[in-house]
């Protein structure tokens, strides 16, 4: 059992320094789920077989890379969460200003905040007196470069009707779909390590943060929520997916806006919660 920790210990550190991700930030479980997964793939039997086996083949890298970061692949997942910042959320803030920062944190290959650009752009199209821009991050830079591409097989924008492919996509030689530039550009794309409690911008209208913390510990749930609510405007809004929650050190810090959707706006905190 010892010798077993120690070899997951020696691969867990050798792929933090080969792919840049932090095992760290995840449970423990999840990460040896995701190894036995490409280890069953690889014929190994163990962590050890599996690091040898990474060593001495450079193409593992990618699908390791894929096993172990969260993607989301395709766009308006959970459309009735979408259609509620399109008919709700977006308007509720328009309504207090001008021009809204959004932050997409763990955006992984871009469906997310694409679809909130789609969202944004046909707000702002029809309302010249508005605008927004949309800041995406992840810790992997090279997902966040294929984000950056916005170029997206036809499976991952099967819910969009046709009017918003042919409004907002380009239908490339290969077969892909490229985003158009005006929906590139309102997104600034950036890497970002949600555990560093620093956010990457503040005063911002609306956070998404979805299916990303159900990997977390209970206390790095806890300190991003906090990292949230330090990054949003006040009543700024904060919305986490459906399966996921606020622990009871922080669930005061929000307050439920539509509480099946996981929709929270941030409240103030009070004397006793600024000295803590």
């Amino acid at each position: 059992m010892e010798e077993s920790a120690t070899e997951f210990n020696l691969l867990k550190r050798h792929v933090e320094q080969l792919l840049k991700i932090q095992c760290s930030n995840y449970k423990e479980d999840y990460i040896k789920r995701r190894f036995l997964s490409r280890m069953r793939s690889t014929n190994s039997t163990t962590y050890a077989d599996y690091l040898r086996y990474l060593k001495a083949h450079p193409a593992e890298n990618e699908p390791l890379r894929n096993a172990l970061t969260i993607n989301v692949t395709e766009f308006f997942r959970d459309k009735e969460v979408f259609d509620e910042i399109k008919n709700t959320v977006l308007p509720a803030i328009f309504q207090q200003r001008k021009r809204i920062s959004i932050w997409c944190a763990g955006s992984s290959t871009g469906e997310e905040p694409y679809s909130l650009a789609i969202i944004l752009y046909d707000i702002i199209a029809s309302h010249k007196d508005l605008s927004g821009h949309i800041i995406a991050t992840d810790i992997d830079e090279v997902v966040l470069a294929k984000a950056k591409a916005g170029i997206f097989e036809e499976k991952a924008i099967s819910k969009l009707s046709t009017l918003q492919v042919q409004r907002h996509f380009t239908k490339r030689p290969d077969g892909m779909y490229e985003a158009k530039q005006h929906l590139k550009d309102l997104i600034r794309f950036r890497p970002h390590d949600l555990m560093t409690g620093v956010p990457p911008a503040r005063y911002v209208d609306l956070i998404t943060c979805r299916n990303v913390t159900i990997y977390f510990t209970e206390k790095q749930k806890d300190d991003l929520a906090r990292t949230f609510h330090s990054a949003l405007i006040a009543d700024g809004y904060y919305i986490m997916g459906k399966t996921e929650y606020l622990g009871r050190q922080v669930e005061d810090l929000f307050a439920p806006k539509n509480t099946a959707l996981k929709i929270f706006t941030k409240k103030e905190k009070t004397a006793s919660q600024k000295t803590a």
